[in-house]
């Protein structure tokens, strides 16, 4: 999913960060969110769609530091410690490239105990062991099993297009290992 994309479409990107926001506006905490922090480089312009949308300040935060001047690693501005952020970011799959964003607002004297994403992919085990492990809640606009629910009311494709997919979701490595065939056949 090339969640990246979407910023070039205005309306449908305007649709999706206006549900985008109402759905953080009814998130248990929202009143403590100070911040929200976009992380290098696709979850920049989504933290900055939504923090104008909640009306909150926004930081972003790069994977390392820049490598001259002020050497900062967070940009915007965040002038005390003890601040709520919610961090931002276009997608997941896994959640383990959050890990350097969320511990640099740490590092820095944030509380981050909310990430957001525009999609997750909500299929595979790690991702709830590493939101566990980082200590964050995660909020996400939309999965594939979203996908897979709108494909199906809407008849996009077949009823056995739609149950492969649904059993690639519920067993990827599975799924690979009975459908092997068709990666050979298709080459």
């Amino acid at each position: 999913v090339d969640i990246r994309r979407l910023i070039s479409f205005p309306e449908e990107r305007s649709t999706l960060m206006n549900m985008a926001a109402e759905m953080l506006k009814t998130m248990p905490g929202i009143d403590k969110i100070d911040y929200l922090a976009g992380g290098e480089t696709a979850g920049i312009p989504y933290a900055a769609f939504l923090a104008d949308r909640l009306n909150k300040p926004m930081l972003y935060v790069r994977k390392k530091p820049k490598g001259f001047g002020r050497m900062a690693q967070i940009e915007g501005c965040m002038d005390e410690d003890g601040k709520h952020v919610i961090m931002v970011e276009d997608l997941q799959t896994d959640g383990g490239s959050k890990k350097v964003f969320i511990d640099a607002l740490r590092e820095s004297g944030a509380i981050v105990e909310h990430s957001f994403v525009v999609f997750h992919y909500g299929i595979l085990d790690q991702s709830e062991i590493n939101n566990k492990a980082m200590g964050v809640e995660l909020q996400a606009l939309a999965t594939w099993w979203d996908v897979l629910e709108v494909a199906r009311n809407e008849k996009y494709f077949d009823e056995e297009t739609l149950k492969s997919v649904e059993e690639f979701l519920h067993d990827a490595d599975g799924w690979a290992e009975r459908n092997a065939h068709l990666a050979t056949s298709n080459a």
